[in-house]
């Protein structure tokens, strides 16, 4: 039992070594010895492939956590799509099906919510298909891509040759102390030379290797910066033409629910003013007709011309219909926002809202108006 726990510490010992040797590698930059290889170039030349690795590292994984971060959203936004599509269903069922007795103000704003809910996630639904291809899947294909494998490896095989060269430097100041030890030793001089040989033909490799690897880095680099950006712009864009087109779709449903609201807010009085005007309402100046004022009505309020510009149907028969561009005398306004007029020798209660008051038309315009 004692030599099975032994083993394991030692085997312990082992792994955490390894470990020690890997986050060295790969988390601390390139293979660092103390034993630099004495070249200014070369140094230089380590130290930006080092720059370059770390760069590329912190590319990637800024890489990875977007494409994470665009799945999850698709997730969830996937999730909001059902649950979207079941309340446009859900609202279409009651606006369809719905006989309530005392009018259909609801079941009209259940089916306007309906649509504006199918057109939200019909919206959603090409954002999330815009992500996912045009973001999460470019930016997937390079994280995994040969380009930046490629040049990891060509990195990690410069590493070890510079590693060898760095060791060869040693035997060869190693080998010089005998030979001047020997005082010239035949033997230790051949072994001199041969180990010099070998270091000029490490060099000679390492800077071969460091130039190839850090001019593949260097486009990888390049390339990481360009599609990321890209991709990252890609995302605001398709995020903001998201929400524009759901704004413009709810300040539709909104602007339909709030006049309907208003239609119904109080009912028009039952005993309409049926008193007509008469052409002295207005007079014409040159062709052009102006709104007069006139004071003394039942309510004392003063007429004015309005021009409308939502159309509206009429539901009983104190109301009035109204197509946009018409032009209406407006007689009387009331406090709950109902407003009473005529237009094309008809009279009746409007919505105030529906109309916005005109000074003057032209001329050709007054038959319309009686």
């Amino acid at each position: 039992m004692e030599a099975i726990r032994k083993q394991a510490t030692k085997l312990r010992e082992q792994v955490a070594k390894q470990q020690q040797a890997v986050l060295k590698q790969f988390a601390g930059g390139l293979g660092g010895s103390d034993n630099i290889v004495n070249d200014g170039g070369e140094l230089q030349q380590h130290q930006k492939l080092e720059k370059l690795y770390i760069s590329t590292r912190a590319g990637k994984h800024f890489q990875r956590d977007i494409v994470r971060s665009v799945e999850g959203y698709i997730i969830t936004g996937s999730k909001q799509v059902e649950i979207g599509s079941k309340a446009s269903e859900d609202s279409l069922k009651y606006g369809t099906e719905n006989t309530c007795t005392s009018g259909s103000t609801l079941s009209k704003a259940a089916l306007s919510y309906s649509r504006a809910c199918a057109q939200i996630e019909k919206e959603r639904g090409n954002l999330l298909n815009t992500l996912g291809t045009q973001v999460a899947e470019p930016l997937r294909a390079m994280v995994m891509g040969a380009p930046l494998e490629d040049a990891r490896q060509l990195t990690q095989r410069y590493d070890r040759v510079r590693q060898e060269t760095e060791a060869q430097a040693i035997e060869v100041s190693r080998r010089q102390a005998k030979v001047r030890e020997s005082n010239g030793n035949p033997d230790f001089t051949l072994k001199l030379e041969a180990a010099e040989a070998k270091l000029q033909e490490l060099k000679s490799n390492m800077s071969r290797l460091g130039k190839e690897a850090a001019a593949a880095m260097a486009a990888v680099e390049g390339q990481q910066q360009r599609l990321t950006l890209q991709r990252l712009i890609a995302l605001v864009e398709a995020e903001h033409n998201y929400h524009r087109k759901v704004l413009h779709i709810l300040d539709q449903v909104e602007s339909e629910m709030f006049l309907e609201r208003q239609r119904i807010e109080a009912s028009p009085s039952a005993a309409a003013d049926n008193t007509m005007p008469s052409s002295s309402y207005n007079e014409e100046v040159g062709g052009v007709f102006t709104s007069r004022t006139y004071g003394g009505s039942a309510d004392d309020m003063d007429y004015f011309l309005g021009e409308v510009v939502h159309s509206y149907q009429a539901e009983s028969d104190v109301e009035l219909t109204l197509s946009v561009g018409d032009y209406v005398v407006v007689r009387k306004v009331s406090n709950n926002g109902w407003a009473e007029g005529e237009c094309q020798g008809k009279a009746g209660w409007f919505p105030f809202g529906y109309v916005e008051k005109r000074e003057r038309i032209l001329a050709s315009k007054v038959a319309e108006v009686f």
